[in-house]
């Protein structure tokens, strides 16, 4: 009975630890659907290749996260195993093997109403978020993944000089936002730093923007000077990001 018990002990330890794997890898901006898969399948030594697992390969963090899940999960099903292999090779007679027997599947079908139980996950979340908030330091988000930067968006930095078509306007006389570009921040001549400018804010020759959105558009902007040219390539890269707009919505049309 010793064995059964120590492996429903082993059993319960894997569910909680796996939990707290899930919190820590939401703490880092994976989702928490995708930590779930991910701390799962460490836990049990699966393996899947999948985009979402590069996602956690290249992240240092998550990366610590889930060795340890796999050295824990390793351990655990040994210790599993060995437990099983003792709850039924000991010999009982038939009343102790119905006794063992029973116990293991009642405790096994109470394990599965705690896992499934979403009071049970929401109160347990909160716990392990607070414990993980307080007594480590997990937020350490995945930005490049969060804002897509593997595929056609970047974030760049683009220095204005005296004939850019950028120099000397307001952000709401250049309307970058119409063109699909986020100008996340402004690098004064001061070396002071503006964050999320409004649009009150004017350009001067000399700053440097950091700004966000496509990387070919970025480029032709970099590029962009003033004059009538200029100002047409505006109006063009407009038109160019409403018809990408209702492409990707259809809806808005």
């Amino acid at each position: 009975m010793e064995s059964v018990f120590l492996l429903l002990v082993v059993l319960s330890l894997s569910l909680l630890i796996t939990r707290v794997a899930t919190v820590a890898l939401t703490l880092t901006g994976l989702s928490r659907e995708s930590a779930r898969f991910q701390a799962r399948s460490a836990m049990t030594g699966v393996g899947f290749t999948t985009t979402e697992a590069e996602q956690v390969v290249h992240h240092p963090v998550r990366r610590r996260i889930v060795m340890l899940l796999m050295l824990v999960g390793n351990a655990g099903v040994v210790t599993a195993m060995a437990s099983l292999i003792l709850a039924f090779t000991n010999p009982v007679g038939a009343g102790g093997w119905i006794m063992r027997l029973a116990f293991l599947v009642g405790g096994l079908g109470f394990l599965w109403a705690l896992a499934s139980s979403a009071w049970i996950d929401r109160q347990l979340r909160w716990i392990i978020e607070r414990a993980l908030r307080r007594w480590t330091n997990l937020d350490v988000r995945d930005y490049a993944s969060l804002l897509r930067l593997a595929g056609e968006f970047t974030i760049s930095e683009i220095q204005v000089n005296d004939d850019d078509w950028l120099a000397d306007k307001t952000l709401a006389e250049l309307e970058l936002g119409r063109e699909g570009v986020l100008v996340l921040g402004i690098q004064h001549v001061d070396g002071t730093y503006s964050g999320t400018p409004t649009g009150d804010s004017r350009i001067h020759p000399g700053e440097t923007l950091l700004l966000y959105g496509r990387e070919r558009l970025l480029e032709e902007l970099d590029a962009r000077r003033s004059g009538p040219e200029g100002d047409r390539a505006h109006r063009e890269a407009i038109v160019a990001q409403q018809a990408l707009i209702q492409a990707e919505d259809p809806s808005r049309r």
